[in-house]
């Protein structure tokens, strides 16, 4: 043993007892890289066949390890000279072993386990594998060495899911699946069709598949039918910000629609087109008092005005019907009242022709739209975990591999 033998092994955070460091370190220029190489033996105490101490050494094995390193342009290279050994006992011959590395392998363990904790922030391959001297494939054969599982406990499923989906892999759509009270990834399925759902969530026991008790999900035609056929004893709970949303776009649409057939220079057409965001306001938050001095149409009017006479452009009176069926039901919504939304929904009111779709889906769902508005659960969540995976695309720069993009996902999540 080396009089630099244990402050070297202080400074690596070695702690195999079986590699011995030299003093014979120094500073090599590697692919255009000052390298710090340390020069190590690993050594084979007993036989590991039989046990047996009565070994003959029959040479070395060397590798060059690749250490971690606080400086990414200054690498850390451990040159390990690993015996090989002949039993005298049994004849079996055999290399040294360590915890370090992997037999067959250049990259020493604690790098790998550097770089899966890299994999967990919102970074790009390239950036991890220039940061520990690695190779772009070395980072993605660590990654592929990750599971990609999230939930594998066929007996046992979560009180409240929430369903939903996000564009990944090719612009496809995936559905992801989690936990609505731990928001924990329960599933994401490559694709969304009804099969999939019906077949992957089939493999649950019955009493796991009975013991859901709500399942949030925004207008999807057919997770209504998936839920019914899966959970027999769920409620359905439509998301309230997929139905504000739709209120939203139903009269975005007839507010466009009728601004298209104004002139471009009259007061209307401004009316209607400059200030859309105030018709998407609450109506009681709406400035009512202290009329300001409007550039567009040069005059002073308040908020509550700028939108009475935008609305009074169509002279049918479709559009302000449609603009109180959105504040209404938005109104209702926030004070739990089912009376009102059942009145707004089945109300004979000429509306536009995509507010007419809009309240034809909640009739449709009825059932699912009171839930949604009694109960707390919402895919808020789910949103959050969705705008997060967006994120990891955009800084791989897109995704090719389904299953790599699972593995991101679990292990940004875990």
């Amino acid at each position: 043993m080396t009089s630099n033998n244990n402050f070297i092994k202080f400074m690596l955070d070695v702690k195999d007892k079986n590699i011995l460091f030299s003093d014979d370190y120094f500073y090599k220029f590697i692919k255009g890289k000052k390298a710090k190489v340390f020069n190590a033996e690993l050594i084979q105490p007993a036989c590991p066949h039989c046990g047996s101490v009565d070994i003959k050494h029959n040479g070395h094995y060397i590798s060059n390890i690749r250490y971690i390193t606080a400086n990414a342009s200054q690498p850390v290279i451990i040159r390990l000279s690993k015996q090989r050994v002949l039993c005298n006992d049994c004849g079996e011959r055999s290399m040294a072993k360590s915890d370090l590395i992997n037999k067959y392998c250049c990259i020493s363990n604690i790098s790998k386990r550097k770089i899966i904790s890299a994999l967990t922030e919102d970074r790009s391959m390239t950036s991890i594998a220039r940061e520990h001297n690695v190779s772009v494939n070395t980072v993605q054969r660590v990654l592929a060495s990750c599971s990609h599982n999230f939930h594998s406990d066929w007996d046992s499923l979560p009180k409240h899911l929430a369903f939903d989906e996000f564009r990944g892999v090719g612009r496809k759509l995936h559905f992801i699946c989690i936990d609505g009270e731990k928001h924990k990834v329960i599933k994401i399925i490559q694709n969304r069709f009804k099969k999939s759902i019906l077949k992957y969530f089939g493999k649950y026991s019955p009493q796991a598949r009975e013991s859901v008790e709500t399942v949030t999900m925004d207008l999807n035609c057919y997770y209504p039918d998936a839920v019914r056929a899966c959970f027999p004893n769920a409620k359905v709970v439509i998301d309230r910000f997929h139905m504000i949303q739709m209120l939203n776009r139903s009269f975005n649409s007839l507010r466009v629609s009728v601004m298209r057939q104004l002139d471009r220079t009259s007061r209307q057409y401004k009316l209607l087109k400059g200030y859309w965001k105030l018709y998407l306001m609450r109506y009681d938050k709406l400035e009512k008092t202290k009329p300001k001095y409007q550039w567009r149409i040069k005059d002073s009017l308040t908020q509550e005005q700028i939108v009475n006479e935008g609305l009074d452009v169509d002279d049918n009176g479709v559009l302000r019907n449609t603009y109180e069926a959105m504040q209404n039901f938005s109104q209702a919504m926030q004070k739990h009242d089912v009376q009102a939304i059942k009145e707004i929904i089945y109300s004979k009111n000429i509306v536009g022709k995509q507010m007419h779709t809009t309240l034809l889906t909640f009739k449709r769902n009825y059932r699912g739209v009171i839930n949604g508005i009694d109960l707390e659960y919402s895919n808020g969540c789910l949103e959050g975990l969705n705008r997060k995976i967006k994120q990891i695309e955009r800084t791989a720069f897109g995704c090719r591999n389904f299953v790599n993009l699972l593995k991101r996902i679990h292990l940004e999540e875990n």
